[in-house]
């Protein structure tokens, strides 16, 4: 009885080892989680004013947290003040340009030419009959041929000034041409858009932040001189953060828009994060190198973008990661 304790002993043994080993071989046997590999892709915005001058200040550093519309930074604006000014000088006079071309002449002015009209009639008449008188004259001999003609240039004279009398007269109660209408009222639109260009360039003076972010590089300091769009500041947006990784085409299935991941870095191992596929490139390349894979690298792969939905500072742009795919059970379930 003693001697049969050990056999039995042993057999128990070797039947845990193999329940163990039939399950770890089963375990082997079953389709893994899909694993890939990739990196953080934050964004990043190249700031600059769209506006050249001379840099006046800059109130933020590398590293600084930004939120939108935070002012980063100023250009010297008192050329642009000057020009607005100016801007708004042209406004009032081509208005009041415009106003005068629109309101046509005064009444006094209309009662002028008409005196004139007037009196231009009445030299006229006086210059006809006297030219009438000395060609009756002039039939008995009365008169030379120099009195007659003399008499003829006065009364043609005279008709030429009723003519631009009256003329005068009929531009002024009809008004101002509509063609010169038109081009005053051209003028004075330019000229508010010139007043709109410099308004929009003193604004232009003011660097705000688009989005919120951290700072990565100040490019320049403040009494540079800078043309429009030099880059001046880097900012790295906080939202969204995505992950960039490949997929090759026998797990193509697998990787479909809105599946759920996790998401592991090295330096959180247990902790991951959670994001969901949102894009997939519809055409194949070549394996980039900075992907660290277990297949060959001139495996065509499709290029796939992860947003990560709960990011914080810990992920950093270009940080390698592992993308874990749940159970396609567990991914159903949900």
């Amino acid at each position: 009885m003693k001697k049969s304790k050990p056999i039995i002993i042993a057999l128990i043994i070797a039947a845990l080892v193999i329940a163990i080993g039939s399950w770890l071989w089963l375990r082997s046997q079953q389709p893994q989680p899909l694993t890939l590999y990739g990196n953080v892709d934050i964004r990043t915005v190249e700031m600059s004013f769209r506006v050249g001058g001379r840099l006046e200040s800059l109130a933020v550093d590398e590293g600084d947290s930004i939120k939108a519309g935070q002012v980063l930074g100023q250009i010297d604006k008192a050329p642009y003040d000057n020009a607005l000014m100016q801007a708004q000088a042209n406004v009032d006079a081509a208005q009041a340009q415009y106003d005068l071309i629109t309101a046509g002449y005064r009444s006094e002015e209309i009662a002028q030419a008409a005196s004139a009209v007037k009196q231009a009639q009445a030299a006229y008449d006086y210059a006809q009959n006297f030219w009438l008188r000395q060609r009756g004259l002039w039939k008995s001999r009365t008169v030379s041929a120099n009195e007659l003609e003399n008499a003829r240039s006065g009364r043609d004279q005279a008709l030429a000034s009723l003519k631009s009398a009256q003329d005068k007269l009929a531009q002024y109660q009809k008004g101002n041409r509509p063609q010169e209408i038109a081009q005053a009222k051209a003028k004075l639109e330019q000229a508010r858009s010139q007043l709109a260009q410099s308004q929009l360039d003193l604004q232009d003076t003011t660097l705000q932040a688009p989005s919120n972010g951290t700072l990565l590089t100040r490019a320049v300091e403040p009494g540079t001189m800078l043309n429009p769009g030099s880059s001046v500041l880097t900012l790295s947006l906080s939202h969204p953060v995505w992950v960039r990784a490949y997929v090759n085409e026998t797990h193509l299935n697998e990787a479909q828009p809105g599946r759920e991941v996790l998401i592991y870095t090295d330096g959180r191992p247990d902790q991951p994060w959670h994001g969901k596929i949102g894009f997939i490139s519809p055409t194949a390349e070549f394996t980039p190198k900075t992907v660290e894979t277990t297949d060959l690298r001139t495996d065509l792969v499709y290029r796939l973008r992860i947003i990560v939905s709960d990011a914080n500072a810990e992920l950093r742009q270009g940080m390698p990661v592992t993308i874990r795919f749940a159970d396609r059970d567990q991914h159903e379930q949900r």
